[in-house]
């Protein structure tokens, strides 16, 4: 085979690979699931609390140091706004 065979045949062989990857970049995009920037039931909830940004620093406190003694201050805050907005007396209710 001569050089210029070969060259010629690396081209086509990187020409191929090239479809196929952009073949496979295609189908991803295709079956990547879709972005829903609604909020969801569990996201409703939180934010009709009117507590949303307390709870956030709370389970990011937990989060990042795995004891809930050491977030203890974001804890009087979530509870100090809970009590504010009113829903201790909304979740002391029963539905009939």
């Amino acid at each position: 085979m001569s050089k210029k065979q070969v060259e010629e045949r690396q081209a086509q062989q990187d020409r191929m690979a090239e479809q196929q990857q952009q073949q496979q970049q295609q189908q991803k995009g295709q079956q990547a699931p879709q972005q829903d920037d609604e909020p969801d039931e569990w996201d409703k909830r939180i934010f009709s609390t009117g507590c949303a940004d307390e709870n956030l620093k709370l389970t990011d406190c937990y989060y990042d140091k795995k004891d809930w003694r050491e977030c203890k201050d974001d804890m009087e805050n979530f509870k100090r706004c809970w009590q504010a907005q009113g829903n201790d007396k909304r979740t002391a209710m029963k539905n009939t």
